[in-house]
């Protein structure tokens, strides 16, 4: 079974609490992320939790998000009236092909979650396949999610299934995402930074990348758990972190080998490891 929403957010704190006590992120991911360092292979790589590598920046070098980002908006404001206008029209799509993918977009764990941007790039995206790609967006998740946390813990802004009422795609994780701050939003963070990832590993396909990437952080406002800017700094968050990790010889070198895995894969013309036909229908599904 995959790791939920809630699971994923609890492993996080976790380690933001690890990181804290014992400094745990920046001991082991320093001795493989500074710019002498030299990539590792994928079965070296070590997990900071069962299921979830290091990320390729030390913690303490991340972008901090309670520097970066402004305070969420007031209520009242016409920023948040914003973010009120947008939850109502996304709730809407209760039950059509775009309710659907949000609910899909909602799994962060793998081995599911390395198929997301499988049909924007029209090839399959597996451990087996492409390892150094599965690893790559693995420990993309890793950075990306941590760097939303400073500003989630610090602000712990209300999400808005709290406050309208209105379904979410997850009633199970609901009581606990009540107690996750909502500002800014992790999953775009992850999302977005796959998709920038990804485009530069496989550039001829950007433009699917990139929509493919808004669309998966537009799927939290879709499921009722996130506001409209809590996506749009998750973004930012997202574009900070990449931008750091591009320091880091061992994501560099990764990112050069997932382009030769892509490039094999193709040339055996494998089809995507998901079902394209009803991804394309939750997309046009607006």
């Amino acid at each position: 079974m995959e790791k939920s929403t809630v699971q994923h957010k609890r492993i996080f704190k976790s380690v933001l609490t690890l990181a804290v006590s014992i400094g745990l992120i920046s001991i082991v991911s320093g001795c493989s992320s500074s710019n002498s360092a030299k990539a590792e292979p994928t079965a070296s790589v070590p997990e900071i939790m069962p299921g979830y590598l290091i990320g390729y920046v030390p913690q303490k070098e991340l972008p901090n998000s309670l520097l970066l980002l402004p305070p969420p908006p007031a209520e009242g404001s016409p920023a948040f009236a914003l973010d009120e206008t947008v939850a109502r029209e996304m709730v809407q799509r209760l039950g059509t092909p775009r309710w659907n993918l949000a609910t899909a977009d909602a799994q962060l764990g793998f081995p599911y979650a390395a198929g997301t941007f499988s049909c924007a790039i029209k090839a399959p995206i597996s451990e087996a396949l492409t390892p150094r790609l599965y690893t790559l967006l693995r420990r993309t998740l890793t950075d990306a999610g941590l760097s939303t946390y400073a500003a989630k813990e610090h602000y712990q802004r209300t999400r808005p299934f709290v406050i309208n009422g209105a379904p979410i795609c997850t009633p199970e994780e609901a009581e606990a995402l009540k107690k996750d701050g909502s500002y800014p939003s992790g999953h775009t963070a992850i999302g977005w930074a796959w998709a920038l990832v990804l485009s530069e590993v496989s550039p001829e396909n950007a433009d699917a990348i990139i929509a493919r990437g808004l669309a998966f952080g537009e799927s939290r406002n879709v499921c009722n758990v996130h506001w409209h800017s809590d996506i749009v700094q998750g973004r930012t968050m997202a574009a900070a972190t990449v931008a750091k990790m591009h320091s880091v010889d061992a994501f560099r070198a990764d990112v050069e080998a997932a382009k030769a895995e892509l490039k094999a894969v193709r040339a055996q013309n494998l089809a995507p490891s998901r079902d394209c036909a009803d991804e394309a229908a939750g997309l046009s599904n607006k």
